[in-house]
């Protein structure tokens, strides 16, 4: 029985190896990150919004399917440039009643407007943070909005051999201002957002 068990042992640490044996590609050292644009990663670039749902819970919910640019220089952070497209079509929620009642006229309106936009128009940057102040276009309205951006990696993409460099953010928004204000104050006017954010070059 015991050599059973030995043998087992081993297999499993040999099995457990190769896992071990492997590195995270990215890596949270801002000095690797070399100057260019860089594409937005449609596939792991979302923005996850949270309310205040009758003060029975928090309700979230996630924008997909983000397209758009970094050019950024290490050496000049403060002359970087965002730019973000986000389909409002691209909303995930608990259930697709949920989503449809969000499309119509009475929220976002996604026939009318189908895409919402970020430009940044400054860029404070100190180490691993900056601080992101852009216009956001959402339901035909532009508003300032202020994004707390935190450097996460760099480093190469195993899957496509893409340079990438990733960012986490948060914002705050209060949706009256972009005329999407139905059932405020029931539910919350302010809207959490939290951002994750990979480019590839």
């Amino acid at each position: 029985m015991k050599q059973v068990l030995s043998a087992l042992a081993i297999a499993l640490v040999a099995a457990a190896t190769p896992v071990a044996a492997q590195q995270v590609p990215g890596t949270a050292d801002v000095s690797k990150v070399q100057a260019g644009t860089y594409k937005a990663d449609p596939n792991h670039t979302q923005v996850v919004w949270s309310v205040d749902h009758m003060g029975f819970s928090m309700l979230t919910g996630m924008f997909g399917q983000i397209t758009g640019s970094l050019t950024i220089d290490p050496k000049e952070p403060a002359k970087a440039k965002l730019e973000i497209e986000v389909p409002t079509s691209g909303l995930v929620v608990t259930s697709e009643k949920f989503a449809k009642h969000l499309a119509t006229p009475e929220f976002l309106d996604v026939e009318k407007h189908p895409t919402a936009t970020f430009r940044s128009t400054s860029i404070e940057a100190s180490g691993e943070k900056a601080t992101i102040v852009g216009d956001l276009t959402l339901h035909g309205v532009t508003k300032p909005v202020t994004l707390q951006a935190v450097f996460h990696g760099v480093g190469v993409n195993p899957m496509n051999k893409a340079e990438t460099i990733g960012f986490s953010a948060t914002a705050k928004v209060k949706r009256s201002d972009f005329g999407l204000g139905a059932f405020a104050p029931v539910v919350s006017d302010e809207v959490d957002l939290t951002i994750a954010g990979a480019f590839e070059k």
